[in-house]
């Protein structure tokens, strides 16, 4: 269905771009750039209605997704093209933020009783406000979706308490058997937990400094974990990792708390467990967010639309749709997350609020305050991003496990050996047939 939908807005969108209502009415239309798979369609489809309704005006939305965060910025910073609101990741709003790339979002435009901007938690307000020291960073992004990372994993084959440590990736127990995220940042952000692990616990440092401030020698400590591990990791991957699990093809998977849970259903669907966890050292927590790019024309139906998408009601229809996890903190979000047929209770009252200290909730999702209490912001690189791309090129380039190397080995031995053999019966019919003919 997901798949269906995106392939339906990509039509809308090579429709609108080619009508002449489109080149001639960009006034009343709202040109929206978001990750693919993330949005539920019927919330989308009744926008327009919504807005006319609001505003008395009339909107055309023309829809289009993009596939990782630097390829959507490279299209504003460098193609200056002119959506109206984008959803970023929060390193991509910070490097905008510096960059002047964003413009405020106009809520005093939208009556205070018609303002749903206050819904989200004040928790995901406080992390935002991590990306910036002098702005107001509420005035440029409003949040969307948020979560955790951690290891996905099949209780078949790995316990959970030997997970409660980022070093499970060196156990070789696990040699060959786990898939890492392709995601340079994610990967630091955490292994960098585990690196300073005795920094952290004697008080010298703390979880946001090492997350927020690189640097060369604390980017050569993670290498250096990443490159013993590397007889563990069975590959690296963007998306296909989470199926992998499904299959019951790998034992574990470093990965983002919302891939985590797709996976957990798609393989209870084939009678398969598998579970998530957060390792004690900590990990980050990360957020996309709704911004207006310095760019876009339509920026009062922007700022409609992005009050629109804070509404309960449609916050807990996103979230049912693609599996994620809203930033929306209101009593109608919480009564959704509270399910009586989950027997362990989960604190979330970083998120609702002091009532809400014992939640049934889904801990993959929601995690329970204890495990937020150690998770970082994660922050754009900064003059760091070059070392960082370099350790990571790095890294994966020298991930031959000594098996597969191995393994390898052994093929070119036979192709070798196969060549040759074929040289050799060549040469041998050749002097056969050089007999007969003397003959």
């Amino acid at each position: 269905m997901k798949k269906i939908f995106s392939l339906f807005v990509s039509a809308l969108l090579v429709a609108g771009m080619f009508s002449p209502a489109f080149a001639a009415d960009r006034e009343h239309t709202l040109k929206v750039y978001n990750w693919a798979d993330y949005i539920d369609e019927d919330v989308l489809k009744a926008f327009p209605d919504w807005y006319r309704q609001m505003t008395g005006e009339e909107v055309n939305v023309i829809y289009q997704t993009f596939d990782i965060n630097e390829s959507m910025l490279t299209e504003i910073e460098v193609g200056k093209e002119d959506y109206d609101v984008i959803c970023p990741s929060e390193y991509i709003i910070e490097r905008m933020l510096k960059s002047g790339l964003l413009q405020k979002i106009n809520k005093e435009q939208i009556p205070e009783d018609l303002r749903y901007f206050d819904n989200v938690a004040p928790f995901a307000v406080d992390k935002f406000q991590q990306m910036s020291k002098t702005e107001n960073v509420s005035d440029y992004t409003v949040g969307y979706m948020w979560g955790t990372t951690g290891f996905i994993y099949n209780p078949r084959y790995v316990e959970r308490a030997e997970l409660r440590s980022w070093g499970a990736i060196l156990d070789p127990k696990f040699e060959g058997k786990i898939y890492m995220k392709d995601a340079f940042r994610d990967v630091y952000s955490v292994i960098v937990l585990y690196a300073y692990r005795d920094e952290i616990a004697s008080g010298e440092v703390t979880r946001d400094e090492l997350v927020e401030t690189i640097t060369p020698e604390r980017i050569a400590r993670v290498e250096e974990v990443l490159l013993a591990a590397k007889d563990n990791v069975a590959g690296w991957e963007v998306d296909f990792g989470k199926e992998e699990m499904t299959k019951g093809k790998t034992w574990m998977n470093l990965s983002w708390s919302g891939d985590a849970q797709w996976a957990i259903d798609e393989a209870a669907e084939v009678g398969l467990k598998l579970e998530y966890v957060v390792p004690d050292e900590g990990s980050n927590v990360w957020f996309d967010g709704w911004c207006i790019p310095k760019y876009a024309v339509n920026t009062k139906a922007a700022s409609w639309f992005i009050n629109y998408m804070c509404i309960p009601e449609n916050a807990i229809r996103n979230m049912e749709f693609i599996g994620y996890v809203s930033v929306i903190a209101t009593p109608e979000v919480l009564e959704w997350v509270d399910n009586e047929d989950i027997e362990e209770t989960a604190d979330l009252s970083y998120f609702f609020g002091p009532e809400a200290t014992a939640v049934h909730a889904n801990q993959v999702l929601y995690a329970d305050k204890s495990v937020i209490d150690r998770c970082a912001l994660m922050h754009d690189a900064g003059d760091m991003n070059e070392e960082l791309v370099k350790m990571w090129n790095r890294v994966k380039g020298d991930n031959l496990s000594s098996t597969m190397l191995l393994i390898v080995v052994i093929v070119l031995v036979l192709l070798v050996a196969f060549v040759v053999m074929q040289f050799v019966n060549k040469r041998n019919r050749q002097k056969a047939q050089q007999r007969r003919r003397r003959r």
